[in-house]
């Protein structure tokens, strides 16, 4: 059962991360009598979330017995070691000198220079002021300021507690590596993927883009490294993210939201006033070939308010051929023929339709005389107005 156990946490720990003892820092350092030395980590990998140090003093003809690495290949994860004392007990050396030394960790070089030159620890993430043998700790992005998501080397500062005879130290340290983090995509990357997704022009499409730029960003996380990402070129980044825009408008439902917004932004603008505004937003959905017979009755209508009549009048029969029982669509070609003195063909229509109703509550020849209204109002008069209304009223 224990052997099931220690199988069993190992493969759940190495799915989520591992001691990458390709990059373990292993040095051994010879410091002069009542001397001060600074030693640089090797740089640590991307995904860094833990590491374990371990320093030993030697005397002169000693040797280690077995590296920090073969000790941890039988500790799966960091958790094991914070497992009481027992845990750090097993990390530090089987053996050990008759010298002791003090030390101190830094986060830059800077502050390690400054170690270096006056022996003050007071701005060391970790100090160690009294002379020790042997020792071994577990740092934690967590737990410890020396470990931030960022850092990518530590600084080891050692003072000589031997005023007569030269010192050897072995510096041992390896990082834990986060498997899902190691791939590159701290927070601020994916912000940085987002708010690109968000300048694209599907995305200014959507009033509320979030979902839809998640999504994008969840696939190139998937597909590539942070850092493989950003070697691309910049028309592979685009071609990137019009694979994954592609993908996510099928899958996150966003395609109906799209055009769903769009309806909304465009009716906003025609409240306002803003027809021209409006006309772009219903261009797009007319161009990606989603419109409804409904956007080709108010594009039809906002392209009349702003005396573009013979662009009114093509929208409108491109939404007759869509569905040719919308009677809006018919009402404003009405208008539009009316509008560029085209009184025959708007006659026959305003007819026709003369005994129906646009919808549920409002007839057609209400419908005229709201339309004839709000015509007048924007500034635009034609004789023929009168003349549409007694032609109904007979």
């Amino acid at each position: 059962m224990l052997l099931i156990s220690i199988f069993y946490q190992s493969g759940f720990a190495q799915q989520d991360g591992y001691w990458d003892k390709d990059r373990a820092t292993t040095k051994e350092i010879i410091v002069s009598a009542r001397d001060r030395i600074v030693i640089k980590t090797d740089d640590f990998p991307v995904g860094t979330t833990e590491l374990i140090y371990r320093i030993t003093l030697l005397d002169d003809n000693q040797k280690m017995a077995g590296s920090l690495v073969s000790v941890l290949k039988a500790i799966p994860d960091p958790t094991g070691i914070s497992q009481g004392s027992a845990g750090a007990v097993f990390l530090l050396s089987r053996i050990s000198g008759d010298d002791k030394s003090k030390y101190a960790v830094f986060s830059s070089n800077e502050l390690a220079l400054a170690y270096q030159k006056s022996g003050k620890m007071d701005q060391a993430c970790l100090a160690q002021e009294s002379p020790l043998s042997k020792d071994a700790k577990r740092l934690s992005i967590d737990k410890s300021s020396c470990l931030k998501s960022a850092t990518r080397n530590l600084w080891f500062g050692f003072e000589s507690s031997n005023w007569i005879m030269k010192q050897k130290i072995v510096l041992e340290v390896v990082p834990w590596v986060d498997t899902k983090l190691s791939r590159g995509w701290t927070l601020e990357n994916r912000k940085f993927v987002i708010n690109q997704c968000k300048t694209s022009a599907l995305a200014r499409k959507l009033a509320n883009s979030d979902d839809f730029c998640i999504c994008i960003q969840e696939k190139i996380q998937k597909k590539y490294k942070f850092q493989e990402f950003q070697d691309l070129l910049a028309i592979e980044q685009a071609k990137a993210y019009k694979e994954s825009g592609e993908s996510c408008v099928n899958e996150t439902g966003v395609s109906s939201g799209i055009y769903a917004d769009l309806r909304t932004q465009a009716a906003v603008f025609t409240k306002r006033g803003e027809y021209g505004r409006a006309i772009e937003q219903y261009l797009r959905i007319i161009n990606d070939k989603k419109a409804t017979a409904i956007d080709y009755a108010n594009i039809g209508y906002a392209y009349i308010i702003t005396k573009q009549y013979g662009k009114a009048i093509k929208f409108l029969q491109e939404g007759e051929k869509l569905d040719d029982t919308e009677l809006l669509v018919k009402l404003n070609l009405a208008h539009a023929y009316l509008l560029n003195d085209e009184y025959r063909n708007a006659k026959s229509i305003y007819k026709e339709y003369q005994s129906q109703n646009v919808n549920e509550s409002l007839s057609w020849t209400q419908k005229i005389k709201q339309d004839f209204t709000s015509f007048k109002k924007a500034g635009i008069k034609n004789d023929d107005f009168e003349r549409v209304l007694k032609l109904l009223s007979n």
